[in-house]
């Protein structure tokens, strides 16, 4: 299929036509839960979490519905109505229900109502667990609204809700003053991406006078390239804001302030996943530039290791996870600018990953819980006896994030792979390389918590979490092992119509020359991970004089340069500009006021109330007027 060529979609008919439920359950249950007030703390978590399991069922039957369907009658479009209308512009607010779009809803929602059901436990005791759920509600409804649009206009609807979700989430526990101000970072960090967007949207405006996918899509072949370069680099920009991607990672690690659920939801179905979504929504773009598609691979490597990077120094159980997030997110990146075959790449790893980091964020959160919610990792040890169940479910995600033979990561991580080897033998080794740092800093991660000598701070007791966190976990810990298998081959063929070309099915069953090295680097990078971290571990972090220790424990110094960088000169700029404002702008306006004043003064003079004065000035008023007209007839 040639990766230009456009699918049109089909209206709506039966069940599609309801499709737009997928958004209005929880968007009208968090409005609900928001509006009711302390009268749904009762039963506010339950009613919560089941307005995603509702969408899930409502985007099951749908896939299901598509799979009975040829290729020409997956793409949907679902009811269109007028929104903006100027002059030749029409904006119209639909739906998309497509390949993509509805594995997206499947993440979103299934993965989601694992991640609500879990909530109900961790969030027991919160007094505000009823607002909780109404803010994570909004999250699941908004990036419904993003990866259902029919146009990048709604989908900037969905884009913007993500944030402000994401916003209220991070900083849910806002008497904390290090979530008040990491929600306010994460905020302020996207809206340098959504800058992108929104100037992307302005070209095709300009460009095609419309933002529908399909007409973008249909007449992008006929745009200068250096146009195309542009608006690709400007969608990629937007991208790395909302995937934490080099150099708008700075709010990521921040974002852990939230509760843990939040931070699942965040890195597993939602938000980080939207860059990823954007770019091989707009294939049709990037297949046009080079440069761009360049600039998409490129930002992705760079992310991979620097994502690694900080996941190997951190003693944050979470920000080790968060790093990995960044890092897996820039394989997809990398792939994704590879072309049609690396994008469905790229969604394969997204939908895998989907599953296995929900599963290590949870289990991240259960271990916190059972240790009065200690995050360093150097108070741990000896958990996998503690916490059995947990262990257990942790091991299998931990298996797919580093590629362990038949396990989810194995398959969709070693495609990417693959598929650099294909676009660049530097791109290959790079990834390669990247896969070896994620089983080190995992296996460290593993050691440091689950094995040795336990290392807990005095007073502290590992306890097991319930049930109701348990069973998401073990459904989680299955998708880890089974996903993969299930998803490869199948999905490079589902996703050929909406990413641009069609995808031969491949499986690694067989052992390659390829799958062999890529075993051989993870099975190094675990094995220096037991070596360092199977000896005994202080409780209290030991200074380091290392570059790259120290560069990994500040996040490769990224806040310190934004400061110096951005922040210092904006700050001196604005105190500039307060300084024009006030002495140019304002002292002209105070400067001609009191010359006013002034002249005032001096005229007020001659309103003295005197009659002789004012007879002295009208008597020199017709002498002047006389010596005028007789010089005039002299002259």
């Amino acid at each position: 299929m040639n990766p230009l060529e456009v699918v049109n979609p089909v209206a709506a008919t039966g069940l599609f036509s309801y499709a737009w439920l997928m958004i209005a359950i929880p968007l009208v249950v968090a409005g609900l839960l928001l509006i009711v007030g302390r009268a749904g703390d009762a039963w506010g978590h339950l009613l919560g979490a089941a307005a995603p399991m509702a969408s899930f069922v409502i985007a099951l039957l749908l896939f299901i519905s598509m799979l009975g369907s040829g290729d020409g009658a997956r793409a949907v479009s679902v009811g269109t109505y007028r929104w903006i209308s100027a002059g030749s512009w029409t904006v119209s607010a639909g739906l998309l229900v497509d390949q993509l779009s509805i594995l997206f809803a499947l993440l979103v929602t299934g993965v989601g109502s694992l991640i609500f059901v879990y909530s109900i436990g961790y969030m027991r005791e919160d007094p505000a667990r009823r607002r909780f759920f109404a803010f994570l509600n909004l999250f699941v409804a908004a990036m419904m609204i993003l990866v259902l649009a029919d146009n990048y206009l709604v989908l900037f609807v969905g884009w913007e809700g993500v944030g402000l979700a994401s916003y209220l989430l991070i900083g849910f526990w806002q008497e904390r003053n290090s979530a008040a101000l990491a929600a306010k970072k994460a905020f302020i960090t996207n809206k340098v991406g959504d800058l992108g967007l929104l100037t992307a949207m302005f070209a095709m405006f300009a460009l095609f006078g419309s933002v529908d996918f399909s007409t973008v899509n249909a007449q992008a072949p006929a745009m200068p390239s250096g146009w195309a370069t542009a608006l690709g680099l400007l969608l990629l920009l937007a991208a790395c804001g909302k995937s934490a991607q080099v150099p708008l990672q700075v709010w990521l690690l921040d974002a852990m302030e939230g509760p843990t659920p939040v931070s699942a939801l965040i890195h597993a179905a939602t938000m980080v996943t939207a860059g990823v979504y954007l770019v091989v929504r707009s294939h049709a773009i990037f297949a046009l530039s080079e440069p761009a598609s360049l600039a998409v691979s490129i930002v992705g490597l760079a992310s991979v290791f620097a994502g690694a990077w900080i996941g190997c120094a951190k003693d944050d159980i979470k920000k080790v996870l968060a790093g990995s997030t960044m890092s897996q997110i820039g394989y997809m990146m990398l792939a994704a600018g590879i072309g049609p075959a690396g994008a469905a790449f790229a969604i394969f790893h997204l939908l895998t990953h989907g599953a296995f980091k929900a599963n290590l964020f949870l289990g991240a959160g259960a271990i916190m819980h059972g240790m009065d919610d200690d995050v360093d990792m150097r108070h741990y040890g000896a958990l996998a006896r503690a916490m059995p169940w947990v262990f257990a479910t942790f091991a299998c995600g931990y298996l797919a994030i580093i590629g362990f033979p038949f396990f989810a990561g194995y398959y969709s991580k070693d495609h990417i792979i693959s598929a650099a080897f294909g676009k660049s033998p530097v791109f290959g080794w790079l990834a390669l390389a990247g896969a070896g740092i994620t089983a080190f800093y995992m296996t460290r991660l593993v050691m440091m918590t689950f094995f040795g000598p336990a290392r807990h701070l005095p007073g502290v007791h590992p306890h097991r979490p319930g049930p109701v966190m348990v069973v998401p976990l073990v459904v989680l810990a299955a998708a880890s092992v089974f996903s993969g298998l299930a998803l490869n081959g199948w999905i490079q063929g589902w996703l050929a119509p909406a990413v641009g070309a069609e995808v031969e099915p491949s499986h690694l069953l067989e052992l390659s020359w390829m799958g062999a090295v890529t075993l051989l680097v993870v099975g190094l990078g675990v094995a220096l991970g037991v070596v360092l971290y199977r000896r005994p571990i202080a409780q209290q972090q030991p200074v380091s004089h290392n570059f790259f220790v120290n560069a990994g424990r500040n996040e490769l110094y990224a806040n310190a340069l934004n400061e110096a960088v951005l922040m210092r000169p904006g700050q001196a700029l604005c105190e500039g500009l307060d300084f024009a404002d006030k002495e140019l702008v304002d002292g002209a306006a105070r400067s001609s006021a009191e010359l006013a004043k002034a002249g005032g003064g001096v005229l007020r003079l001659a309103e003295n109330g005197y009659v002789r004065s004012y007879g002295a000035t009208m008597a020199l008023g017709i002498v002047a007027v006389g010596l005028v007209m007789i010089l005039g007839r002299l002259a």
